[in-house]
């Protein structure tokens, strides 16, 4: 068998097992007995999903599709939010006006 996918965690490695299985292709999670290893310290690259040599093409396009558009694309997804229009934020300027009456109210009450 051969690694064709390294996850951040276990989770996710079994995530995208799980999505290679749906597809008919044999999946194996290792790493597993890894983690107990590294205690409280992060462990990095010991998730690995492996597949059979003949799924290996079939799993590597699954798993491109899987993780999506690279970062400098992900600005330009149209799956990305839509940005709040300004003229609806707060300004700094307001806020502190906002702050300064209350505190003055405060004390005013506070005063009475």
């Amino acid at each position: 068998m051969e690694i064709v996918f390294t996850g951040h965690n276990l989770t996710e490695a079994h995530i995208v097992a799980g999505m290679l299985r749906a597809h008919d292709i044999d999946a194996h999670v290792g790493g597993h007995y890894l983690q107990g290893g590294v205690g409280d310290m992060a462990a990095l690259d010991f998730a690995k999903v492996y597949v059979g040599p003949e799924d290996l093409d079939h799993a590597r396009r699954l798993i491109a599709d899987y993780e999506g558009p690279q970062q400098e694309d992900a600005d330009a997804s149209p799956a990305a939010p839509a940005a709040e229009p300004e003229d609806s934020r707060w300004s700094l300027a307001q806020m502190a006006w906002l702050l300064a009456a209350f505190v003055f109210l405060f004390l005013l009450s506070w005063a009475a």
